[in-house]
């Protein structure tokens, strides 16, 4: 399995080659040169499948370099923890992605992408620094995914403000390896940030730069896997033998990377019919969807912070999947978009109605799936727990949610950030002082 990128000016390369790099030379991002087809006898047999087994079964279709048996032990080394599909009510079912260690679904992804580097390092001692921005779940998971994993430096970047407090703590508290930068600005300037740090030479030289973000491929790609368990585990419990029903999955959508992960499971032939992207008013990658013009925008604030992408970084990925074909990319996708006053009715009708508190990514997603009013069976991918976000939950169900242990651990740390503007030169001048020190 060979890797291009989107820019289309990088010879192809290997998944070692393309994870190190994280940001193609020519400023694109690396996609599969074609998506591998999972075996028809695996597909057939899918409700019989563990999550870690799924995992290095999706793996090992990408990955040539490592056997299968070690992917095995990688995945059941990252995969720890339960993702349950839970039946919410008539046809409609979640995906609960966040009982890994920062409650979130970025768990999954960033563990994986954690043992696969740290594989290849073991045997070349190379040292290597990881820069990631977030709008919210991604730089708790990448901190924690990584804390105190040998020869690896991690720098987080996050729009001071802009992320939940509790949020703020998982990330900047950890110390160590973890350094957490504060950004006077959006997360598109966060983002903006890495990448050009990616495109820098003299920096990729002296810190052997790479990310973690959802624009690495090892982040990207064991996300197919929890699509493919999710069906394995409808299939198992839910589907109606006497029927050939397939389910639709509705994926909260902000950067866009969990719903490239989705496509691509669709592709290697993973049984469901439909996508659908549900995004908060932050939505100028559904309006491409839409319509097919993207017109990026700077990013608003909502509820749903993880999903305030003006500019959303996969949507290059979807689009060359697609081949630019906006007809093609409806025929799979619909797009929603969902207000953040939507958001809050859809948590409080989801606990009046089924008992259950949702995060406001997951009611966003909720709310997409109540506004198409259709009858196949729809899996909601639900991405956080809700006790990340008490002020959002107070404010839509006028209680306070009790925090889970992990939460109420990292508020009683201490905050260790740095505060930089939202320049390259300030980013950049960060990272060439650390790597004198190594």
């Amino acid at each position: 399995m060979k890797y291009v990128s989107t820019g289309g000016q990088t010879p192809p390369t290997s998944f070692r080659i393309a994870v190190f790099a994280g940001l193609a030379p020519d400023g694109g991002l690396y996609i599969p040169e074609s998506i591998p087809a999972l075996p028809h006898g695996f597909i057939s047999e899918l409700s019989t499948q563990s999550l870690q087994t799924i995992g290095a079964e999706v793996a090992s279709a990408f990955i040539d370099d490592i056997s299968r048996s070690d992917l095995a032990t990688l995945s059941a080394r990252a995969w720890t923890f339960p993702v349950p599909l839970i039946h919410l009510k008539d046809n409609l079912y979640v995906l609960e992605l966040f009982h890994g260690p920062t409650l979130a679904f970025k768990d999954i992804g960033v563990r994986f992408l954690a043992r696969i580097l740290s594989y290849y390092l073991q045997a070349s001692h190379q040292e290597i620094t990881i820069a990631v921005a977030t709008s919210g779940d991604t730089g708790s998971a990448v901190a924690h995914g990584f804390f105190n994993v040998p020869h690896i430096t991690v720098y987080v970047l996050y729009p001071s403000g802009k992320i939940s407090p509790l949020q703020e703590q998982q990330m900047a508290t950890l110390g160590g390896n973890i350094h957490a930068l504060e950004v006077d600005g959006t997360f598109d300037d966060c983002q903006r940030l890495v990448k050009q740090a990616l495109a820098d030479g003299e920096v990729v030289g002296a810190r052997h730069l790479t990310t973690a973000n959802s624009i690495s491929l090892g982040r990207l790609l064991p996300q197919i896997g929890y699509y493919v368990w999710g069906v394995a585990q409808w299939e198992a419990a839910y589907r109606s033998r006497s029927m050939e029903e397939r389910p639709t999955f509705v994926v909260p959508s902000g950067n866009f990377g969990n719903l490239t992960a989705a496509v691509y499971a669709m592709a290697m032939g993973t049984p469901f019919g439909h996508l659908v992207a549900a995004t908060n008013v932050n939505d100028a990658g559904a309006q491409y969807l839409r319509t097919g013009s993207f017109v990026p925008r700077a990013a608003v604030q909502t509820h749903s912070n993880a999903m305030d992408v003006g500019n959303p970084s996969n949507l290059v990925r979807l689009r060359s999947h697609f081949r630019d074909d906006v007809s093609e990319i409806r025929r799979q996708i619909e797009a929603v978009s969902i207000s953040d006053e939507e958001t809050l009715d859809e948590i409080r009708l989801t606990y009046e109605h089924c008992g259950k508190i949702v995060d406001p990514h997951t009611a966003v997603g909720l709310a997409a799936a109540r506004k198409r009013s259709v009858n196949e069976p729809t899996i909601v991918t639900a991405t956080a727990h809700p006790g990340k976000f008490p002020e959002v939950i107070e404010r839509a169900l006028g209680m306070r949610i009790a925090l889970p242990a992990q939460l109420r651990e990292a508020l009683e740390r201490h905050k260790q950030s740095e505060e930089i503007p939202a320049e390259y030169e300030a980013f950049r001048q960060v990272l060439l002082k650390s790597s004198t020190r190594v």
